[in-house]
């Protein structure tokens, strides 16, 4: 009849075949081969591990009559994933020794897990690394990136052994943390750009949302084109990271069940055993938030194998989590299961961790010929079921040519060019009004002219006024689908900073998510990393710009924040003067192929320069910065102004006939111009020159040699009370203008 046994309750032998039941006691030793083990989930099937009241504790039935036949089909394969376990070990050790420099743990102690994803559960096809319909694998705990390079070159992947042992030389293709494609390095089978810690788990949620996403809006009753999983591997340090923990509650609660995230349980951080800073039980906690969990041992092959068979299978509404309980550093007896193992303190050792487990002496980045085979057949299965799926990719888009052409235009990164879009967006002829108003009116436009485009907000959709009307709502339950076009992080900033980026690695939609612009410093990290990464898919809409803000108060009003934007590399940052050019910002923001864009809108209303035909204004505010008032005579003075400066500064102007004035919306976009486009806005012998802006003065002095600014706190009051006593004001600066006669 089968006798029924918790996953929890196995000691586990991976050299004894033999299933030996002692049952002397209740508590008795119980020892199970692997492979027996993986013989008897086998018989019981994926849903024997589903347990309703303790979900940590999978259970499944031992049934003999089919265990010899099980263990003869799986014996072959344990043995190969095994060898290439320590294969992959010894291939960090050899690359982490001859740099003096990396992360060994991780690598030595999830071995296994690498071993059953890459050559066994996962679909990928290594010869065309960007098929859409592939599982990512995103490694959170980016510091273990010897983890992922060892695995991509035995998975057959264009990163040859060369570049594995060129590991975190410059120039090479494997640097110190995984970097995503980008002008620096092009890693084949790189998903994401980790290191920060808990940002890969995040990421991968962003990853299930746009395959969920992907899945809704283009699969048919007759063809299904997207249904892969995403994995990422984290430890204790990302967990402990309050993203992972915000992103995990977004991930339950929209039932994103195509996401299995393993957390590598070593009880080790780099100061100490984890034990000195943590005691919760995380798999409660993630059971808490409403994902499924499971309680493995992480160096037994079978139940890896099997535990990950039966997360892709349980299509319950549930994300999965794994934990994997491992050695750090196993195989290295000097400093396995210390914290000592964490980074290179174990290279002094590797000759004698390389003979223990098995691999040949004297030998630097030793492959077997047997493991080069297996992956052969790896790579064979998965070229089947990719050549499979191209076929119905094919009858799909001969069904659906107008959806194929949109989905094919979205991965492409393929829109119409800005000056294109710019005159595709009516004149908005607005009257005085906020920047933020104007962009709920720009917002609707893009979204019609780039149907890839979705966006998101942290609990704030009625002040930022980035809802897209008519577009559904994305997630599960109320009024929620899968193909809805609007996101609700709740209040959960640096998750929606990971998690659109996430949507951005994925690569078919671009993805844009809101919040105060005070409240940026709490994903501000998550901004950083899409600079790095050129993230030309992601923007920001961050509102309320300044001490306009007014009654809230200091803690609400940004003063420091704009120019703490402008000095991420590779981040444009728009600060917009009017209705028109919020178009250019956010034409901008959906074209821009290099980097990310964070758009700053008022929350006041400001006067539109309809002096400036309305073309003109856009088009100068592509380029970052152009002549909003010429002046009528000999140019004796340049104010340069952005945002909601730039009415006060055309105030101040009025009756000077040698004053121009500069409306410079994204110091990015104007560095990127020709040196003759910048002489002819900013003459240089134009030396008089004063910039306004209602925040900290620093970087406007690389354009003027005085600034009118913020360099302090504000204080609670009207809005319209708060700039006055601060300076900004047209009399104000009328008044800095007249001493500088």
């Amino acid at each position: 009849k089968g006798v029924l046994f918790s996953c929890q309750s196995f000691a586990l032998n991976s050299h004894n075949i033999r299933l030996e039941i002692h049952f002397r006691h209740l508590s008795s030793t119980m020892k199970f081969s692997m492979l027996a083990i993986a013989a008897a989930a086998l018989t019981a099937g994926v849903n024997g591990f589903a347990g309703t009241q303790m979900p940590a504790a999978r259970t499944f039935a031992v049934r003999q009559s089919t265990m010899l036949k099980a263990t003869e089909v799986e014996t072959d394969k344990m043995a190969a994933l095994a060898t290439a376990a320590n294969e992959a070990r010894g291939l960090a050790m050899d690359s982490i020794a001859a740099a003096h420099s990396g992360h060994m743990g991780l690598p030595l102690g999830a071995a296994e897990i690498g071993a059953s994803l890459y050559g066994s559960q996962m679909t990928y096809n290594a010869k065309d690394p960007q098929w859409m319909n592939r599982d990512r694998f995103i490694l959170s705990a980016g510091h273990g990136s010897m983890f992922l390079y060892s695995w991509l070159n035995l998975a057959g992947f264009d990163l040859p052994m060369e570049e594995v042992k060129n590991f975190r030389q410059h120039h090479s293709m494997t640097p110190g943390h995984p970097e995503f494609p980008n002008s620096e390095h092009n890693t084949p089978g790189i998903e994401c750009t980790t290191g920060p810690l808990g940002q890969g788990v995040a990421n991968a949620v962003g990853f299930a949302v746009s395959e969920k996403m992907a899945a809704a809006k283009y699969n048919t009753e007759d063809h299904t084109i997207f249904d892969h999983h995403i994995y990422a591997l984290a430890g204790d340090g990302c967990f402990q990271e309050g993203v992972s923990a915000e992103a995990a509650a977004f991930a339950a609660h929209e039932k994103l069940d195509n996401l299995i995230i393993f957390y590598d349980a070593n009880e080790v951080t780099l100061d100490k055993m984890a034990e000195y800073t943590q005691s919760e039980d995380v798999l409660k906690r993630y059971e808490a938030y409403g994902w499924e969990v499971y309680d493995i041992d992480g160096h037994d092959l079978a139940v890896i194998e099997e535990t990950i068979a039966a997360a892709k299978a349980s299509n319950n509404g549930k994300p999965k989590f794994i934990k994997c309980n491992t050695i750090i550093g196993k195989g290295m007896e000097e400093t396995e299961g210390t914290n000592a193992a964490h980074g290179e303190a174990g290279v002094p050792y590797v000759d004698n961790a390389k003979k223990n487990i098995g691999l040949p002496e004297g030998e630097k980045w030793f492959v077997s010929e047997g493991t080069r085979d297996y992956f052969g057949e790896v790579q064979a299965k998965n070229e089947a079921t990719y050549n499979e799926w191209q076929a119905t990719y094919k009858a799909w888009s001969e069904a659906n040519p107008d959806m194929a052409k949109e989905l094919e235009d979205a991965i492409a990164d393929n829109v119409m060019s800005a000056d294109d879009m710019i005159a595709a967006i009516p004149e908005l002829n607005a009257g005085a009004e906020a920047t933020r108003v104007s962009g709920y009116k720009v917002i609707q436009e893009i979204s019609k002219l780039v149907p890839n485009y979705i966006s998101g907000s942290a609990d704030l959709h009625g002040s930022t006024r980035n809802y897209i009307d008519g577009a559904g709502n994305f997630g599960a339950g109320f009024d929620k689908d899968y193909a809805g076009k609007n996101l609700y992080f709740g209040i959960r900033e640096h998750a929606m900073g990971s998690i659109l980026n996430g949507i951005a690695y994925h690569g078919i939609f671009k993805a844009s998510g809101s919040t105060f612009l005070v409240f940026v410093d709490y994903f501000r990290p998550t901004v950083r990393v899409a600079g790095l990464a050129e993230l030309g898919r992601v923007s920001w809409i961050l509102t309320h710009d300044s001490i306009g803000v007014g009654e809230d108060g200091p803690t609400h009003q940004p003063v420091e924040t704009v120019s703490g934007l402008r000095v991420i590399p590779n981040v444009d940052v728009y600060r917009p003067a009017d209705a028109e050019e919020t178009v250019a910002a956010f034409v901008s923001s959906v074209t821009r192929k290099e980097g990310p864009t964070a758009l700053i809108f008022s929350r006041q209303n400001l006067d539109q320069n309809d002096a400036v035909p309305a073309m003109e204004r856009r088009a100068g505010a592509l380029k970052g910065a152009y002549v909003a008032k010429k002046e009528e005579g000999d140019l004796d003075t340049i104010v340069l102004a952005t945002g909601s400066e730039v009415q006060h500064a055309l105030k101040a102007a009025e009756g000077r006939a040698g004053v121009r004035v500069v409306s410079m919306p994204c110091m990015e976009a104007f560095e990127r111009q020709s040196d003759e486009y910048k002489e002819e806005v900013l003459p240089s012998s134009c030396t008089k020159r004063v910039a306004m802006e209602a925040g900290v003065s620093g970087l406007w002095y690389k354009y003027a040699s005085k600034v009118v600014g913020v360099d302090r706190f504000g204080f609670s009051a009207p809005g319209d009370i708060v700039m006055k006593e601060l300076g900004m004001s047209a009399d104000n600066l009328s008044g800095v203008l007249d001493s500088m006669q």
